[in-house]
């Protein structure tokens, strides 16, 4: 299959706009095209807006941008991001599709409030769907998108075509990659660093890295795990691997025994991972599970990873050069859980080694009945982040990781840089399927 090509002023937009778990899927959008201020001359500032849904596993939210070009020349700079989001996910309206349109309809209030109505007809409005949809059937998936697809045709923004649609696993990857070394200015000509990205959704995850040594390549299971880009002249070569129900969400339900389960209304599931004494419903994915403790049994740290140890051991792949990587950003539900368990600020992030999460995952378990967590879950999501970096990916427990702000909201990493931006250039990007898969790929 031949690679798709995208300029890099739709890259910028892309990654200033910060889409890591929402990036273009298939044929990239021309926003040159969309947006008037981008393909004319200009003699003045201009200031022009684009509305981005983000339908994750969990939650969907709305980011609407406000970009200001100065000069025709040069590159738009995103000015200001309005955020707001909504739970649960779209996927939770699998056999209530008309409910997943109202939940996008209720959020482009958002956007009508922050945009002008006087450029309403000239903001662009685009949906992508990650791990949530990706794990329903393709038929519900698209019972879903065509609600959505409804309700923006009816709004009085422009909706480009293939406004609405599912993100490729591989590509949302690569994107939150390019997204960060962008923004942290590793993407510069005289940078020969890179850092790897860690995205931890509910349904989903992703490992993506630029590798040191050929024999990481060469030792992916299979060429899917490789992707590669042209970037500044240079082509790129990087590991990547998405892993469809192994997000947090997702793992509890495999670590519970619930993964494809039947007869819920009448099954409980236990685990070793949460306190004795629990007991209640959880909801993901639009089913309801009763879960507990084991009341007759044990709880703790070394009975959790081994539950958690059968989801993550054999299905991981371990790069070959984790063990001596560099710096990974980790987003989404790493930096959720390390907030949570208070190792780092939630609101600046902060560094965390490896052994953090497990030293605090030790603690948790440990200690569940004695001191409640703020979270029944909280052991077993600690525990499965421990197990996914240790066993599953191989790193080190000394690895270092930059726990950041969930990786949709990276403009504001953005809003908070210096640097000289580069100058228009192409960049190649693998092709990936418009249509929705199956629940099983």
């Amino acid at each position: 299959m031949k690679p798709l090509t995208v300029p890099l002023l739709l890259l910028v937009l892309l990654a200033v706009a910060g889409l890591s778990r929402a990036q273009v899927q298939t044929s990239f959008l021309d926003w040159s095209r969309i947006l008037p201020s981008l393909s004319r001359p200009a003699n003045h500032s201009r200031i022009f807006y684009a509305v981005m849904f983000d339908a994750g596993s969990t939650g969907t939210r709305i980011h609407v941008y406000t970009f200001i070009q100065s000069d025709s020349a040069e590159l738009p700079v995103l000015d200001n991001e309005m955020f707001h989001s909504i739970k649960p996910g779209l996927s939770a309206y699998a056999d209530s599709p008309e409910m997943a349109g109202q939940t996008v309809r209720m959020l482009l209030k958002v956007a009508k409030k922050t945009v002008p109505r006087l450029v309403w007809k000239r903001t662009p409005l685009v949906l992508r769907a990650t791990a949530g949809l990706r794990l329903l059937s393709a038929e519900k998936a698209h019972a879903i998108l065509d609600q959505v697809q409804h309700v923006f045709d009816e709004s009085p923004f422009l909706v480009p075509d293939n406004s609405v649609s599912i993100m490729n696993g591989t590509n949302e990857g690569i994107l939150a990659w390019i997204t960060v070394n962008f923004l942290t200015g590793h993407l510069k000509a005289q940078s020969k660093k890179t850092v790897g990205i860690l995205d931890l959704g509910g349904g989903s995850t992703q490992i993506t890295f630029l590798p040191k040594l050929r024999k990481t390549i060469e030792s992916a299971p299979v060429a899917d795990f490789v992707a590669r880009f042209e970037f500044f002249n240079s082509t790129f070569e990087l590991y990547t691997h998405s892993y469809l129900g192994h997000g947090l969400m997702a793992a509890r339900l495999a670590t519970l025994g619930a993964l494809g389960a039947e007869g819920l209304e009448w099954q409980v599931f236990k685990s070793s991972c949460l306190p004795k004494k629990f007991r209640d419903e959880w909801s993901f994915g639009g089913l309801t599970y009763r879960v507990s403790g084991d009341p007759d049994g044990y709880a703790g740290y070394k009975l959790c990873y081994q539950e958690v140890l059968k989801v993550v051991k054999g299905i991981i792949h371990q790069p070959y050069e984790l063990e001596d990587s560099n710096v990974f950003y980790a987003f989404s539900y790493y930096f959720d859980r390390a907030v949570d368990a208070g190792l780092i600020d939630g609101v600046q992030g902060g560094m965390l080694e490896v052994r953090d999460f497990k030293k605090r995952a030790k603690e948790v378990c440990n200690k569940m009945t004695k001191y409640p967590p703020i979270s029944p879950f909280l052991c077993m999501d600690m525990t499965y982040i421990t197990c996914l970096l240790k066993d599953g990916f191989g790193f080190k427990e000394s690895t270092v990781l930059q726990a950041s702000v969930d990786s949709s909201r990276l403009p504001s990493l953005e809003l908070k840089l210096d640097w000289n931006r580069p100058k228009y250039s192409p960049i190649t990007m693998p092709a990936a399927s418009q249509k929705a898969p199956s629940s099983g790929s």
